[in-house]
Order: structure tokens, then C-alpha cells, then sequence
């Protein structure tokens, strides 16, 4: 008779067997839950977000055999090549480039004249679009078939690459020529604020009638301005848009190309909605430092600990308060979860500043930024942040459900 459990007993193979059996049943359980966990987190993972630049099989059998222009700075890459080398090695006739405030490439100051000249990477005659001259001319759009526009926009009515995109569809629409939106994200397309710009109050950092925070991307916005009318009654743009794939507005988008100098990272873009109002006062936003749009502070306000010393740099060569000490806040770690302009930052500064008078520059360009003077005149009376959002409700209201007919994308939840 055999011994229980010794090797050589029916026993013994037996619990041999039924353990190798569990092993191989354990191990064909955690195969199918890594299998099942792999499949699912790649089922609910969001996809890329794919830019309509990135759409070649879309775009270029749309320009074949057409003398195409391109508005483009230095946001418009496709991977890792610009947008004109790569249509140029797909055999694209690319004719003239259109340049934008801060140049082709991207590296000009804020308000810098740009002056026309040729890339001298492509040989290619590049025309300025700042500075004295908005729009293009008919001399500029002759022989032109199609003008595409690719460039990052930021969300805001003071960001003037939309300004620039209105008057080339206004240069178009006069000359019979196609504008072509290679459209984009907007990395603070989650939401909607601000005050609405008024009649009288339109300049080259507000041209249409949209909040501060309008909502759209570039190719929405674009079918907005033709839709509404605002190149005039007559006019329309032969307009054309490549979209995004896998974006939403509820999507937040990290830009990959800082879209100015001035704008370097996520936090600088989340907040620039917030601080660009102080452009027209005298607080400064950080321009010459290493954190622009990321702290505030003047030479004026000696009751906060933080201070920073604006220097001449790549960008911003004679930024406001040059070599003074400014004293203010570092919003460096800001909360980017919270939507919507954060008018507390200007209540504050307004409070420790040391003459309200002049606290705002003479030039009047606050009420341009604001679009209207009301928010001026809100802040001088010491009006609440709610009292001030409050006063933009019923414009605010009719805007979004005006922009609701040109959205391409599924939109945020309020």
C-alpha cells in the first residue's frame, strides 16, 4: 500500500496534478485581467488630439494645382516641420507668406513694427501684417487662388491673431480669393467671460462684438464673423475649414509651441484672460522676466513681500517699470481648475496702489482691452467682483447662445 502524500502515490500525483492545474488556472486569470484592464483603459484613454495642419490627406488635394499664400507664425508645425516645408515637399505652389503681430517666426516684441522681407530659409517674400498695414492689399492678393491660416490662438478678443484672421477674410471676401482655416484648439475654449465689446470701443485688441473669453476656436470664430455679418452686409469670405479630430470644449489643451514670447508655459496662457487688463495700467504683468503673465507688481505698491525687477530680454526689450523694483503677487501655483476671469487680482492691486488716479494709463488703452469704459468706472467706484460680472449678464447671455450656431465641437457643460 502506498504511503499518503508520498512521491510514487495515486495521492501524491493527483495533488500534484491539481496543483499545477490551479497554477496554470491562476495564471490564465491574471492573462485575461491584465488583458481586460489593458482593453479598457485603452478604451476609455483620450484619443490625441489631432490639429487640422496635421490632416494632410484632407488638405492637399484641396490646394493641388492652386497658388496658395500662407498667414502662418511659429505655432503652425506639423510634428516636428513647419507647416510651409512640409506643403512645399508635397509639392504645394506656395507663393507669399502673411505674417502676424511677433513676426513669421515668432520672436518680435509685443507691438514691434514688423517690416516686409523675404524668408531666407525658402526664398519666399514675406508681408507684414502689423503695424502700419492690417490687411492685405489687391496687389498683395494677385495670383493668389487660396490664403491658408494656421495659427495658435489663446481664447481671448485682445489676442490679435483673431483680429488679423478678420481683416485677411475682409481682404478676401474683397478680392474674391478663399481663406483656409487650419484650425486649432483653444487651451481656454472651456468657458466663456467678460464683458462684451461695445460699439466705439473697436482697435486692432478688440474688433467684433465677443467677450473677452469668447469660447471658440479659430475656425468657429471665423464662420462667426461670416455668419453674423461683421465684414459688413455685403461682404462674405469664401472660407474653408480643415477641424480638429478628438477635441472638444471640454478638452484642456496644453499647447506644445508657446504661442508668443510672452506666453511660455500653461499657467501663463491660463491666466493671461485674467492679467492682460493690466497692460493698460500701471502694474506690470512680469514682461522681462523669466515668469511673464505669471506675477504682478509696480514700483507704486510697497505692501507686498513678493518683488520682481523687469530686465530687457528676447520678447520684451523695454518692458514697463525697466530695472525697478515691483512689488506685487506671485501667481505662479494659480488654481487652473477655476473658470472664468479672475477679477480680484485687479480689485487688489487698485487697493494697495498708492493713487488711483494713476493707476490707469492715460492712453485710454484699458477701456480698449475692457472693451467698454464701464469696468473702468466699476473699479474706480469700488464695485465687488459680482456687482462687476453681474453688469455683463444679459450681453454675456445672448452672445452664448449666438455662438452656439457655429460650433464645430461638442461644447463644455455649464
Amino acid at each position: 500500500m502506498y504511503e499518503k502524500n508520498k512521491p510514487g502515490s495515486y495521492l501524491y500525483f493527483g495533488l500534484l496534478f491539481e496543483s499545477c492545474s490551479a497554477m496554470r488556472f491562476t495564471f490564465i486569470c491574471w492573462i485575461l485581467l491584465l488583458s481586460s484592464c489593458s482593453h479598457s483603459q485603452s478604451a476609455t484613454a483620450p484619443s490625441r488630439v489631432i490639429c487640422g495642419d496635421e490632416r494632410m490627406d484632407e488638405l492637399i488635394p484641396l490646394l493641388k494645382n492652386k497658388n496658395v499664400a500662407v498667414l502662418v507664425n511659429q505655432t503652425a508645425m506639423v510634428g516636428q516641420t513647419h507647416l510651409i516645408d512640409t506643403l512645399l515637399s508635397q509639392g504645394v505652389r506656395i507663393k507669399k507668406i502673411f505674417a502676424p503681430e511677433h513676426g513669421y517666426r515668432g520672436n518680435s516684441d509685443a507691438g514691434a513694427e514688423l517690416k516686409d522681407g523675404v524668408d531666407s530659409k525658402t526664398g519666399l517674400p514675406v508681408v507684414s501684417l502689423y503695424g502700419a498695414k492690417k490687411k492685405p492689399g489687391a496687389d498683395d492678393l494677385k495670383g493668389i487662388d487660396v490664403v491658408v491660416f494656421d495659427i495658435q490662438d489663446v481664447g481671448t478678443r485682445f489676442y490679435t491673431f483673431i483680429s488679423t484672421l478678420h481683416y485677411l477674410m475682409e481682404a478676401c471676401a474683397e478680392n474674391n480669393k478663399e481663406v483656409m482655416v487650419l484650425d486649432r484648439p483653444n487651451p481656454n475654449g472651456w468657458y466663456v467671460d467678460g464683458p462684451v465689446l461695445q460699439a466705439g470701443f473697436q482697435s486692432f485688441v478688440g474688433v467684433d462684438p465677443i467677450p473677452v473669453v469668447h469660447g471658440l476656436t479659430v475656425g468657429e470664430y471665423a464662420q462667426m464673423v461670416n455668419g453674423e455679418h461683421w465684414l459688413g452686409e455685403e461682404k462674405k469670405c469664401k472660407l474653408s475649414i480643415i477641424p480638429c479630430l478628438n477635441y472638444t470644449h471640454q478638452t484642456r489643451y496644453s499647447l506644445p509651441v508657446k504661442p508668443s514670447p510672452n506666453l511660455p508655459n500653461d499657467v501663463a496662457i491660463y491666466l493671461y484672460p485674467s492679467l492682460c487688463f493690466f497692460e493698460g495700467t500701471d502694474i506690470s504683468v512680469g514682461r522681462g522676466t523669466d515668469f511673464p503673465f505669471q506675477v504682478i507688481g509696480s514700483p507704486n505698491i510697497s505692501s507686498k513681500n513678493f518683488s520682481f525687477t523687469p530686465e530687457s530680454k528676447a520678447g520684451a526689450t523695454s518692458p514697463p517699470h525697466l530695472g525697478k523694483e515691483c512689488h506685487g503677487l506671485d501667481l505662479r501655483n494659480a488654481d487652473m481648475k477655476v473658470p472664468g476671469i479672475q477679477l480680484h487680482y485687479l480689485i487688489e492691486m487698485m487697493k494697495e496702489y498708492k493713487d488711483k488716479k494713476t493707476f490707469f494709463l492715460p492712453n485710454n488703452f484699458f477701456d480698449k482691452l475692457a472693451g467698454n469704459s464701464q469696468l473702468r468706472n466699476q473699479l474706480l467706484d469700488d464695485k465687488t467682483a459680482q456687482e462687476i460680472k453681474d453688469s455683463w449678464g444679459e450681453e454675456l447671455n445672448a452672445y452664448k447662445a449666438k455662438r452656439k450656431d457655429y460650433l464645430l465641437y461638442p461644447d463644455f457643460k455649464e
